[in-house]
């Protein structure tokens, strides 16, 4: 009968020190696999090492998270405030690193807002100019009050006209929804605030003509009239 109670104890002390032993292992289990998925590396691609530093400091809150638990919804908060940023691709790589493919915004014009000049991005937005002057002498300036995804549409009906977007040295807004063009050759096109295809592709032909010669004023904004003139 004593013999029966000692192994009756023996048994529950097994029982007792295998599911302890289990739960430890289990534990260093657990603890050990989440530490490798913890993010400890974000590769971005697409911007300049002064750009990519830029992004990694809001990257900063993201290191040593579970990747697993790291969202879509948690990259678009950071890189939709970069105005930079045209889209943006995130694929995770397990067990540990996060790779960004960024397309940068492509710069347009210059323009000033609030007595500061900025870049008008491809995407609609501003982008703070940074003094350089490599894009001085090749892109646009824009004067006016003017929604800049207005001027995005704008420049898409110029790229489908005949008209280079090349050749525009400057653009004028106007608060009626009018634009006039001043190219780098001294011409100025007031244009209609409706049919912009179709004036384009005119003052493209007129300024192209032998004829036209004297004249550096060419003025749409009346409806199937053309009026040139000299300043």
């Amino acid at each position: 009968m004593h013999q029966k109670k000692d192994k009756k104890y023996k048994l529950f002390f097994y029982l007792f020190l295998f599911i302890l032993l289990s739960s430890i292992n289990n534990k260093y289990f657990l603890e050990k696999n989440y530490s490798l998925l913890k993010i400890n590396e974000i590769k971005i691609n697409g911007l300049s090492k002064i750009e990519k530093a830029e992004l990694y400091k809001e990257f900063k809150k993201l290191f040593l998270k579970n990747i697993f638990f790291v969202n879509q919804e948690s990259f678009e908060e950071i890189l939709n405030k970069n105005n930079l940023i045209e889209y943006f691709y995130v694929k995770k790589n397990y067990p540990n690193s996060i790779q960004v493919d960024i397309k940068k915004t492509k710069f347009l014009a210059i323009t000033n807002f609030n007595k500061e000049k900025y870049f008008i991005g491809s995407n609609g937005k501003l982008i703070k100019y940074n003094n350089s002057q490599e894009y001085e002498k090749e892109l646009p300036y824009v004067f006016g009050k003017i929604d800049y995804p207005n001027f995005i549409e704008f420049k898409i009906i110029i790229d489908k006209s005949n008209f280079k977007y090349e050749n525009i040295d400057s653009f004028y807004y106007f608060q009626n929804k009018r634009w006039d063009i001043k190219t780098k050759k001294n011409f100025l096109i007031k244009l209609p605030d409706k049919n912009l295809l179709d004036a384009l592709n005119i003052v493209h032909e007129l300024i192209y003509s032998s004829d036209f010669k004297s004249d550096n004023v060419i003025d749409l904004r009346i409806s199937n009239h053309i009026i040139t003139s000299h300043e």
